[in-house]
């Protein structure tokens, strides 16, 4: 028995236009395939790093998805299974829409893979699969099995070695679709689990994956503690009031961090109370920031655009935000009704949903009628904002004017130049292939 395990890519071009920056390893992927027990052979493609063979003589085949892919993966899934394959769809687009996904696969897997992706092989050697697999509990976190990074194409992406410590959030965002699939409460690995799987992997560079590496503080203090010894370095993702706590900073300096991915959202106080994230203190923003850079971390700081509050002018003081702010990167996305979450409910109810073509969910194009501006105007403002932002001249007065000390200087420069250079690289590519097909 073979089982053939699948990322779908969106396409080519935006394969291309992500670079080797950008490319993470499926460690969902590698991860279910540790569950598989032995015995059975198990493989993994991410059509991110290599082409799809159809031909591929795999008994099981279980896809990935996401909402952007979800056109893709359904080519995927029908393609081998007019082959004879048994094809399984699971991921956040699935588990939002199981109704949708059946249509295109032999079984879809609801939620978490662990506990249901078990009774589903076992199903399938019987010869007789379900069509929707899920766990009437949460998954129990604690000596999970070390995922198949041996499994990945060999020197595809740039962090090989990602690891994730904690699943869920309590906080609910209205455009966020974590909760509803990972539940509305912090649980986390065993903290001896992570440093046993850290020293496993025996690499210096770690990406954290979790949606907030120090939602629980006292975990994360724990955990950190424990870190400090492995001599590491290590981004991941945080909220921004991660920087109101001092001690926090400190510990997770001596952890070896280098760098969070930050979602600042908005600018906006009354696009901040759309969103339910009463946590985020836009007043400390600029403070948090300057914390941040005070214990040596670097900031990709995240923003979203299209908020009901938004008007014409909320590209130009974003801008101007990050700037004052010295952030070392950042990200400007369009808000986007992913299915599953509040926010396309009140969409869908307001009949406001003007495009459901699911690969144009990719938080790159306008799905939707904003309220104080046009789809178009929407669009080239996002746009801007990113050319503005990744433009030469920003990225040289950026990087050159970092205001750490020598050796921190020496430690960044190059990651910082390299992901600034990756950015308007993307950028410039995505704007050359839209012109191309306006063409």
């Amino acid at each position: 028995m073979r089982i053939l395990l699948i990322s779908p890519g969106k396409d080519v071009y935006y394969a291309k236009r992500l670079g080797r920056a950008f490319k993470l390893p499926p460690l969902g992927l590698s991860t279910i395939a540790a569950l598989v027990k032995p015995g059975i052979e198990v493989s993994i493609l991410d059509e991110h790093v290599e082409p799809l063979n159809y031909d591929d003589t795999a008994d099981l085949v279980g896809i990935s998805v996401m909402t952007a892919v979800a056109p893709r993966a359904y080519e995927i899934a029908e393609k081998f299974m007019a082959r004879g394959a048994k094809v399984v769809l699971g991921g956040p687009h699935p588990s939002a829409l199981p109704e949708e996904a059946i249509q295109h696969c032999d079984a879809v897997v609801i939620g978490e893979a662990e506990g249901s992706w078990q009774r589903l092989i076992d199903d399938f050697e019987r010869g007789h699969l379900e069509k929707f697999y899920f766990n009437e509990s949460r998954p129990d976190l604690a000596n999970l099995p070390e995922p198949r990074r041996d499994l990945y194409k060999k020197k595809a992406y740039f962090v090989e070695s990602t690891i994730q410590t904690s699943r869920g959030c309590p906080y609910d965002c209205s455009f966020c679709s974590v909760s509803n699939v990972f539940g509305k409460a912090y649980r986390h690995r065993p903290v001896e689990d992570v440093v046993r799987s850290i020293e496993h992997m025996g690499k210096r560079l770690v990406g954290f994956m979790d949606d907030n590496v120090a939602g629980n503080r006292r975990y994360s203090k724990e955990l950190f503690k424990a870190l400090s010894p492995l001599k590491i370095k290590w981004a991941g993702q945080a909220s921004v009031n991660m920087a109101e706590d001092q001690e926090l900073l400190k510990l997770a300096e001596k952890s070896g961090c280098v760098g969070l991915f930050m979602g600042f959202e908005t600018v906006s106080k009354d696009s901040m109370g759309e969103i339910g994230k009463s946590h985020n203190k836009i007043e400390e923003f600029k403070a948090n920031v300057r914390r941040l850079h005070d214990h040596g971390i670097l900031v990709l700081g995240a923003f979203i655009f299209g908020f009901d509050s938004d008007d014409r002018d909320v590209f130009k003081r974003t801008v101007d935000f990050v700037y004052d702010a010295k952030m070392d990167l950042a990200q400007f996305s369009i808000l986007t009704p992913l299915p599953g979450t509040k926010f396309y409910e009140k969409l869908y109810s307001e009949n406001r949903i003007i495009d459901t073509d699911w690969s144009k969910y990719d938080m790159g194009h306008v799905v939707f009628k904003p309220a104080q501006m046009s789809p178009e105007e929407l669009d080239a403002g996002a746009t801007w904002a990113w050319k503005e932002f990744y433009s030469r001249g920003s990225i040289a007065r950026r990087v050159f004017g970092m205001k750490f000390d020598l050796f921190k200087i020496a430690l960044y420069f190059l990651p910082v130049l390299t992901i600034n250079l990756s950015f308007k690289k993307a950028i410039d590519f995505g704007q050359k292939l839209s012109q191309n097909s306006n063409s």
